[in-house]
C-alpha cells in the first residue's frame, strides 16, 4: 500500500480511522452486560446506525489515506455514500424509538431506510450532490436534539442528557465540515475534514454513552 504524502489528508485519513474505531467499539460497549436485553430492537438499531458509522468511517480512511487508482476511488465513495444514508436513517429510527416506543419505531423504520435509498441512488445519478446529504443529515441531527432536550426536561428515561450533547457536537461537527475554510495545525495539519472527526469522535463517544445508560 501507499500512503498519502498530503499532511491534511494524512490527518484526515487518520482521525477517519479514530472515528470508526469508536463506532465499532460502541456496538461492543452497547451490548456489553448488563445492557438491558428487554429492547433487543433498540439495540440492533443503534448497533446498526454504529456499524453504519463505523463502514463509512474506515472507507473514508482509505480515500482519503491511500494513493490508489481512479477506478477504485470512484468505487469506495458511492459505498460510503450508502453508509453515510444508512446510519442516518437508522439514526432517526433510533430517536423515534426513544421519543415514541417501539411501534413508532417499526412503522419509521421502511420509511427511513427508502429515504436513505432514494439519497443513496440520487448520488449514482448526481454525484456532485452531496449537499443534499449535508441538508438531510442536518435536518435529522436537528430534529434528534430536540427529542432528546424534551426527553431530558421530561425526566423518565436515563442518559438523555449525554445524548442531547453528543447530537449537539455533531451539529457543531457537520458545521466545520460543511466550511472548507476551516483549518488548524497543533503539531499536525487538520483541514475541515479532519477537525470534523475529532468533534464527531467526541459527540459519538457521548451519544453511545447515553444509549447504553437509557439501556440500564
Amino acid at each position: 500500500m501507499i500512503y498519502t504524502k498530503d499532511p491534511a489528508e494524512q490527518t484526515t485519513a487518520i482521525t477517519d480511522v479514530i472515528l470508526a474505531l469508536v463506532a465499532f467499539g460502541g456496538i461492543l460497549f452497547l451490548r456489553w452486560q448488563p445492557a438491558n436485553i428487554n429492547e433487543p430492537w433498540k439495540l440492533a438499531i443503534w448497533s446498526a446506525a454504529l456499524g453504519m458509522i463505523g463502514l463509512a468511517s474506515a472507507l473514508g480512511a482509505a480515500a482519503h489515506g491511500l494513493i490508489i487508482s481512479r477506478t477504485v476511488h470512484d468505487r469506495i465513495w458511492p459505498l460510503l455514500n450508502m453508509a453515510l444514508a444508512l446510519a442516518v436513517s437508522l439514526f432517526v429510527v433510533g430517536v423515534v424509538y426513544d421519543l415514541w416506543g417501539p411501534t413508532a419505531c417499526f412503522k419509521a423504520l421502511p420509511v427511513m431506510l427508502f429515504a436513505g435509498l432514494v439519497f443513496f441512488l440520487a448520488t449514482l445519478v448526481y454525484p456532485g450532490i452531496f449537499f443534499v446529504f449535508i441538508v438531510y443529515q442536518g435536518l435529522s441531527l436537528i430534529f434528534a436534539f430536540s427529542a432528546y432536550v424534551y426527553l431530558t426536561v421530561r425526566g423518565g428515561l436515563a442518559g438523555t442528557g449525554f445524548m442531547a450533547a453528543g447530537i449537539l457536537l455533531s451539529i457543531l461537527a457537520a458545521v466545520i465540515q460543511a466550511n472548507q475554510s476551516i483549518s488548524l495545525t497543533v503539531i499536525w495539519h487538520f483541514d475541515h475534514n479532519g477537525i470534523f472527526h475529532i468533534v464527531q469522535v467526541a459527540g459519538l463517544a457521548l451519544l453511545v454513552y447515553g444509549i447504553r445508560l437509557s439501556m440500564l
